[in-house]
């Protein structure tokens, strides 16, 4: 299929606009910039703080100053992207992360490491990350036509560099040290804010007289008034906490014992090209019930842990965790269309934040738990309750009528106020 040339058609047969408008390729530039640079943080970090004495220790806590700095901040950044348009703000943290980058490559390539600017550096890159992600979701609709199309086009993309990015930065900081991937890491930043200032919309912006607390309460109120959206939040909190939270750190664990560091890099592999094959299915399927046929993608992820728990050896290994990367990339592409279609523009930036920091929250606290869980119940015996309890919480989707019966809006200009709420 060539996305150039492929069009869709409305109930009318006329055809629509294709993908790849100019808007759309420099958001698309955007996006796969800076997720590549994101996906090499992670390396360079480990390998830069290992190599200054702070062990790993040190690097936890740099990755969660990070996360905790995310998870604090993502509710002020929904509220500002409705208040000054998410694009400025998605720009204007872009300059903050390359400054924020750029310093922590000086740090590095001159050799005078401080674990406490490091730690506050990245704590700054968080709230600067808060700024930036509500945007994320509220730009699609602007920049394509083809909504569900562009969030598959935008996963894959984000699961390719997620396979490349950590490769990318292992050869570039054996060659040259971590410095030189930090500042590559923040040329990334730097070429998405160029590309994000040469879009051409025009954004809503919330009513500017309400005051920054009535807007946050305004958010949440947005939040809570829609069933299917608190309904799948809800259950997530579980599905993030005790599945894929927990399934990572101890999964990970297994497989080093049984496998070998070289086995796990081959699982985290597959784990990437299943979401681009996740991605790509996202794109052609097109149900009336999209978050109903989007719960498969829960029950396939849910697959993960348990198969870690059999010491299975690298070719069931790689097949079910290539099955759990598509089950989680096709319900990110099913998802994050659903919220992007059924909330106003004008609402989208600060109902978005809401979900993003559920989902850390529940992420980080099932991270903080892996531990302790897996020396209670035994490392196994977790991986196979995670998955009994990822299969439940996927029924549970299916068995909330307002979840199962949502229906997707038709394909056409979106739809505003009471014509979304569901």
């Amino acid at each position: 299929m060539s996305t150039e040339t492929d069009l869709r058609t409305d109930k009318g047969g006329a055809p629509a606009a294709t993908l790849w408008t100019t808007n759309f390729r420099l958001y698309f530039g955007a996006r796969t910039s800076s997720l590549l640079g994101d996906a090499m943080l992670p390396v360079a970090l480990s390998v830069g703080l290992l190599e200054a004495g702070y062990g790993s220790g040190g690097v936890g806590y740099a990755l969660g100053a990070w996360m905790g700095a995310l998870a604090l901040c993502m509710l002020f950044g929904g509220v500002l992207a409705d208040r000054f348009t998410p694009r400025r703000m998605m720009v204007l943290a872009d300059l903050a992360r390359l400054l924020i980058q750029a310093a922590m490559a000086a740090m590095f390539i001159t050799g005078h490491t401080s674990l406490l600017a490091v730690v506050a550096l990245q704590f700054l890159s968080g709230c600067a990350t808060a700024l930036f992600q509500p945007g994320v979701a509220s730009m699609v609709p602007q920049v394509a036509t083809d909504v569900q199309r562009a969030n598959g086009v935008l996963r894959i993309a984000e699961s390719t560099a997620g396979v490349l990015g950590p490769a990318l930065a292992g050869v570039l900081v054996g060659l040259s040290g971590a410095g030189t991937v930090f500042a590559i890491y923040a040329a990334t930043y730097g070429i998405s804010g160029l590309c994000l200032l040469g879009l051409r919309i025009k954004s809503a912006v919330a009513d500017a007289s309400e005051s920054f607390l009535r807007q946050l309460s305004t958010g949440w109120t947005e939040f809570r008034s829609r069933p299917w959206l608190w309904g799948v939040i809800s259950t997530f909190l579980l599905y993030g906490c005790f599945v894929a939270g927990v399934s990572l750190p101890v999964g990970a664990d297994l497989v080093v014992d049984e496998l070998g560091s070289t086995g796990l890099a081959i699982g985290m592999a597959a784990l990437g090209g299943g979401g681009v094959i996740g991605g790509m299915v996202a794109i052609k399927v097109r149900s009336s019930r999209p978050l109903a046929v989007g719960s498969v993608g829960w029950a396939l992820y849910a697959l993960s842990p348990v198969v870690t728990a059999v010491r299975p050896n690298i070719v069931l290994l790689a097949f079910v965790w290539a099955l759990a990367g598509a089950g989680l990339a096709f319900w990110a592409v099913i998802w994050t269309t659903t919220v992007q279609t059924q909330i106003p523009p004008e609402l989208l930036n600060r109902v978005y934040a809401y979900d993003v920091a559920g989902s850390l929250l529940s992420m980080a606290l099932g991270r903080s738990l892996a531990g302790p869980l897996a020396s209670l119940a035994g490392q196994r015996t977790l991986m196979v309750l995670a998955t009994v309890l990822g299969l439940l919480c996927s029924g549970l989707l299916l068995a909330v009528p307002a979840i199962r019966q949502l229906r997707a809006l038709p394909v056409g200009p979106l739809p505003t106020g009471d014509d979304r709420r569901n």
